[in-house]
């Protein structure tokens, strides 16, 4: 990978939350040795670090005077990132060794502390939703906490450390691409709408379910077939491709028979006008100028 270097370098994680989780199982099934699973502190941290290193064959460590690791892996939450970097920082020889974040708001330049020691810093961040409560073994439930086969991964950094960032993600079945540092909070937003908004939407569905009398765990039931295909024409034909309903039609008196419906729930009410402008700006549809007057006047 680089002179001096293995090439899989021994890799430690700092953190066994979702995403630790995800990349310690994706890690080991790719080859790679886990040296440690480093917890910032003791109690809950130390006890998931510590389930974690028994599931790919390595210790839980609360520093890394031991660990020899030539990539640190830093996979806990945004705003515990530069903090958990300062507390590491003297524990170890840094130069010659590379440090990851996967934070999509942050640049590797949170990670500075360490860069200033001699380490090769970046970000490195999976486009891809973990959630709690789901296994990576487990086949009962293989869409919850998915491999990293295909996953698209936004790096920026130092170039050595990005060449290291790639070759891992490459081994992982993964996909690398350049990010700019200014671009990263307008990634991440991009990242927010694919998955928890579009969850929050989902959750706002199962609201107006039950104005039809439906309640959530049918509702639930019955809405996966339009939405897999939903997701199945915006895959093949692009979201102006695949966009249906009434107002690609332009149909005023229907929108307004929803709006008059969804009197009941004020929060489903402003999601619905919101994302019916947002049709009106970035999809086709007819009768635009009426159904904007419309939506216009619900302001009121």
């Amino acid at each position: 990978m680089l002179p001096g270097m293995a090439v899989k370098p021994r890799v430690a994680i700092v953190g066994a939350g979702n995403w630790g989780t995800a990349l310690a199982l994706a890690l080991r099934c790719a080859g790679y040795e886990i040296e440690a699973i480093v917890a910032h502190s003791g109690g809950a941290g130390l006890k998931k670090a510590r389930n974690l290193s028994k599931q790919v064959g390595t210790h839980a460590v609360v520093d890394l005077s031991e660990v020899h690791a030539e990539l640190i892996w830093f996979c806990v939450p945004d705003a515990a990132i530069e903090e958990a970097a300062r507390s590491l920082a003297a524990k170890v020889e840094w130069k010659g060794r590379f440090a990851l974040h996967s934070s999509g708001a942050l640049t590797s330049d949170v990670l500075g502390v360490l860069r200033r020691r001699g380490a090769g810093v970046a970000s490195v961040h999976p486009m891809m939703t973990f959630v709690q409560g789901a296994d990576l073994l487990n086949s009962r439930v293989p869409d919850s906490q998915p491999a990293l086969f295909g996953v698209p991964f936004a790096v920026e950094g130092d170039p050595a450390a990005v060449r290291v960032a790639r070759r891992v993600i490459r081994d992982l079945g993964g996909h690398a691409y350049a990010i700019l540092k200014k671009g990263k909070a307008a990634y991440h937003a991009w990242g927010t709408f694919a998955s928890p908004l579009f969850t929050a939407l989902l959750a706002t569905t199962e609201q107006v379910a039950m104005l039809a009398g439906v309640n959530r765990k049918e509702a639930k039931r019955r809405m996966m077939p339009i939405l897999r295909q939903t997701l199945e024409n915006y895959a093949a034909l692009g979201a102006a491709g695949g966009f249906s309903g009434p107002i690609v039609r332009g149909d005023v008196d229907t929108v307004k028979g929803h709006l008059r419906a969804l009197r009941g729930t004020p929060v489903a009410r402003e999601v619905y006008s919101a994302l019916a402008r947002s049709a009106l700006q970035y999809l086709p549809a007819k009768n635009k100028k009426l159904l904007k007057q419309l939506l216009d006047s619900q302001r009121d």
